[in-house]
Formats: structure tokens, sequence, C-alpha cells
């Protein structure tokens, strides 16, 4: 057991940060490890007694180009942690993905030589794309806590100390998933069919990808009335971003469409209405992993700001864009992505997985990879953690 107070410093970006930063503050409390958690982070690290310096949608901006609108205060959010920390250090920084502004964090705590230990909790994609970033993490990171057994393997190549650590969702969500059960918690019907449509989290992708949802929802009631639609909102200001955009729909498909939202502080109302759905279509991202691991079949769509994506074009180096498909080394979903991701590509692919033998073999799939997650021998975050502060 720790003999002094442990302070650490976490910093995260969305909802699925806000979930792994929960997990892993309750894992330092279950080992007995005395530590405060300062930093940002969302409902779900507050309700464990995370003190956020700042909203955790300040950092909530995505892309090449959309970032540049908010950079200023980016970098002002920045050097107001760094200012914090310079006065009263914590021991380790854990950024936790958000890994644009994490890893310029964790290199200006380098750059002031403050006694801070960083921490990067899911890698980047640099396995992926921009390859060269291995060299900045390889300066400011300490260590590496990674989702995936390959992304270990992809440091050990360049020296990177690094641990797999899995996914505490794979283990935290059960094998046997019973879609009906999983509608009846939501208070839905559990005979009634169900399709969830995810445009993201963030304020700008409700802004590009929820008019491709609500689009994508008109062609299908028009030819499959006897499905409803299901939009989770993490918070009331993507509610009110989405019934305002809802409001330039016919009244015929609003009534077909509900509304799900939060009702307390764990912010899983995406996580529910995946589970409860007999398809999911979603924007792509971690979400995506989540929707493999309760084993709903899925397809995933992206569209970026035009120039953003074509400098991520210029620099991608993998096959595949969404987690399911990278894990398992070929395509298992569908990705629809920029020019690609139209309502009626949408609506085709969501349709073919209509077809119940089709879905079951995706979601076979799907359960196939949950088990090989479940089966790696993994490490344990906090005793990774601990072996830097000792």
């Amino acid at each position: 057991m720790q003999k002094r107070k442990l302070k650490i410093g976490i910093v995260v970006g969305e909802v699925s940060g806000d979930t792994l930063g929960a997990s892993l503050i309750r894992r330092f409390r279950e080992q007995g490890i005395d530590a405060e958690f300062e930093g940002i982070g969302g409902p779900q690290m507050i309700a464990e007694g995370f003190k956020s310096y700042y909203p955790m949608d300040i950092l909530s901006v995505m892309g090449i180009v959309e970032v540049l609108k908010d950079i200023r205060k980016l970098f002002a959010v920045r050097d107001g942690l760094v200012e914090t920390w310079t006065k009263d250090p914590v021991d380790v920084f854990i950024g936790i993905d958000a890994p644009d502004f994490n890893l310029r964090l964790s290199k200006s705590i380098k750059q002031r030589q403050l006694p801070i230990k960083t921490v990067q909790y899911v890698s980047p994609s640099v396995w992926a794309w921009r390859q060269g970033r291995v060299h900045g993490i390889k300066a400011s990171i300490d260590l590496v806590l990674c989702l995936f057994p390959f992304e270990k393997v992809f440091y050990q190549k360049w020296q990177v100390p690094a641990a797999f650590v899995g996914h505490p969702l794979a283990s935290q969500l059960p094998i046997q998933n019973p879609l009906a059960e999983a509608k009846q918690e939501l208070g839905l019907d559990p005979a009634q069919k169900y399709i969830a449509l995810l445009p993201g989290s963030r304020r700008g992708e409700i802004e590009r990808l929820g008019p491709l949802v609500l689009d994508t929802a008109q062609i299908l009631q028009q030819k499959h009335p006897e499905y409803i639609f299901l939009i989770p909102a993490i918070n009331d200001a993507r509610k009110q971003q989405i019934q305002a955009l809802l409001q330039t729909y016919p009244e015929s498909l609003q009534t077909q469409i509900r509304l799900m939202e939060n009702t307390g502080s764990d912010s899983k109302i995406g996580r529910q209405v995946m589970n409860a759905a007999d398809i999911v279509a979603l924007a792509s991202g971690t979400a995506t992993l989540e929707a493999m691991l309760l084993h709903r079949p899925m397809v995933t769509f992206y569209k970026l700001h035009w120039l953003t994506y074509r400098i991520v074009k210029l620099l991608v180096k993998i096959q595949y864009y969404s987690l399911p498909n990278i894990i398992a080394g070929k395509k298992v979903i569908q990705e629809l992505i920029q020019s690609e991701a139209t309502p009626e590509n949408l609506a085709a692919e969501i349709e073919a997985l209509m077809n119940v033998e089709a879905a079951q073999i995706q979601a076979m799939q799907h359960l196939t990879m949950h088990k090989q997650l479940l089966s790696g021998n993994s490490e344990d975050p906090v005793s990774a953690i601990l072996e830097l502060v000792k």
C-alpha cells in the first residue's frame, strides 16, 4: 500500500475517455492506493471525486482544419494546466486519448522540466498514420498504456516503454448479451425493431453528420415503417442541437425518432442505445469498439472537412478506418467514408443488415473478436503507473 497520498493528473476530451478515466480511478481505490485526481474530466470521473479545472467539452474538437478555429482556446487550457502543475505538481500526468492535446501537454511538462511522470493511456493511431509522431512520443512520454496487443509490438520496435493493459470494456461487457433484455432496460418494447443512429458526441460531428443520419432515416422510414430510430444525446447541449436539426424535417419522420438522453452521471446513453438496437449505424471512432463488444450488427461512416480529409489520406498507412476491421485484419463491418457517406449508401447498408443471416454472421464475428481480446495476457494499468512513481 502506498505510504503517501499520490497526486494524479488526468485529462480526457470525450465520453469514452471519461469512461476509461472513471474506471482507472476506481481501480486505484480498489487496490487501496491513497490518491487524489485532478485535471479535465467528465461527469463519470467527477462522480468518482475527480476535480476538473475545465469542462470536458472544451477539448471536443476533431480534425486538422476544425482545430485551427479553436487553437487559442486550446493553448490557453494547456498553459493553464501547466501553470497549475508548476505551482503544485502532480506525481504523474495521464493523458487519456485526445492525443493532439495530451501529447502537447506532456511535451510542455517535459520542457518545463517539471517533476512529473507522463503517461499516455490509449495510444494514438501512430501505427496507422503520421508514424513520425513516435519520435515525439518517445521524447515526451514515460509510458504508453496500450488497449490492443498489436500496439505494444509497434512501440517495442521503437524502444518506447509500453504496457498492454487491455480494453476494460472487453471484460466489463458480458459475452452473453440478449437483445430483448437490453431493450427492456432502456424502457423499450422488446417486440419493436429499432435502428440506432449515432452521428457522434461532439458539436462539430452533429453539424456534419446529423443531416446524413436524418436523411438516411427519411429514406428508410418510407421503405421500412416498422422500424423506430433511436438517437442518443450525451448532454442537454447536444440534445438541443439535435432537436433543432430535427425540426427541419417532416413531422412524419419526427414521430419515428426517439431522442434518448442520459438520466444519470454515467454518460452511458450511447452504449445503452446501441445495445437496445437491432442495427447500429454510427460515426467511426471508439464507439465502434463498443458496438462490436455488444455484438450488434453495424455499419460505420464518417465525413471530415474536405481539406482535413485530403491531408489524412496522404498520411494514412492502413487499409481500414474502424477498430473492428483493424482488429480483425479484414472487412467485418462496412465503412462509408467521405464521398461514400451518402444517405442512399447508408440506407442500403442498413437494409442489408435487416437480413437476419447477414446480421447473425456479423454478430458472431464480433463475439469471436470479443473473446480474443479477453484471452490476451494484459497487464494491470495501476501497477504499470505505480512503477513510474516509486
